[in-house]
């Protein structure tokens, strides 16, 4: 996603309302299930499974939905199996998309994502057709008011690794490899800087512009919707919105 999009999503997730709190758990639960089949249950040496945990955490989740999903991913408890798929595709106007499901019904996620992406003249396309596009990242995204240095903080997360930094309305965005992101997000934090985000991205090359009008519009909505469905876990796109 864009850098204010996604600026966006974290701010909506941590004001979710009582009402949304049920769906968020669950999307949480999918990806934590899925972290622990594929790295398994200590969080220590898979990285994935404790970016999915904090993540959790951060949403207020409580401690027992965690440690069920942990279960689920391993096999501890019966149930339909959780898997993750990434599915390739254009929204209005070309622009590509790259969304990340989790998932225990593939027929169900699929019809979902590709009436979406109908609904707002977009398509899905092949594996590869647009991961071509992107390179994957580990993203790290801190607050502005959490600064006091700025010049201190960019050489301090250079010399622990990152690639890019890159400075929005809202905050800082730091870009690093994906084994550097542990020891990044470590230093950030011995550094008492509060972390607003922390995962493994698909980074677009380029942002596209997409001018003010309907396919503008058709953009929003579609990752709007895309947000709310329960078996999407994240998406990714080169629209600079």
């Amino acid at each position: 996603m864009s850098g204010h999009n996604k600026w966006s999503q974290i701010k909506r997730q941590k004001a979710v309302t009582d009402q949304k709190r049920g769906s968020l758990f669950t999307k949480l639960a999918k990806a934590i299930a899925v972290a622990t089949k594929q790295g398994g249950k200590d969080p220590t040496s898979n990285f994935k499974l404790r970016l999915a945990t904090e993540k959790a955490k951060t949403a207020n989740m409580p401690n027992d939905n965690i440690e069920r999903a942990i279960k689920r991913g391993s096999g501890e408890l019966e149930g339909a199996t959780i898997e993750e798929i990434v599915y390739e595709g254009y929204g209005p106007g070309g622009i590509a998309l790259i969304i990340s499901s989790a998932t225990d019904n593939k027929n169900r996620t699929s019809s979902n994502i590709k009436r979406i992406l109908s609904k707002y003249n977009g398509n899905l396309g092949g594996s590869g057709s647009v991961a071509w596009m992107f390179d994957t990242k580990g993203v790290i995204r801190v607050l502005k008011d959490a600064i006091n240095d700025k010049e201190k903080f960019e050489l301090k997360v250079i010399d622990a690794g990152a690639e890019d930094i890159a400075e929005e309305e809202e905050g800082y965005i730091i870009y690093t490899r994906i084994n550097d992101l542990p020891k990044l997000k470590t230093i950030v934090e011995k550094e008492g800087i509060k972390i607003a985000s922390s995962e493994i991205e698909m980074v677009p090359h380029d942002l596209i512009e997409i001018k003010e009008g309907s396919d503008k519009k058709k953009m929003l909505h579609l990752l709007e919707e895309l947000e709310l469905d329960d078996d999407v876990n994240n998406f990714f796109t080169n629209a600079n919105l």
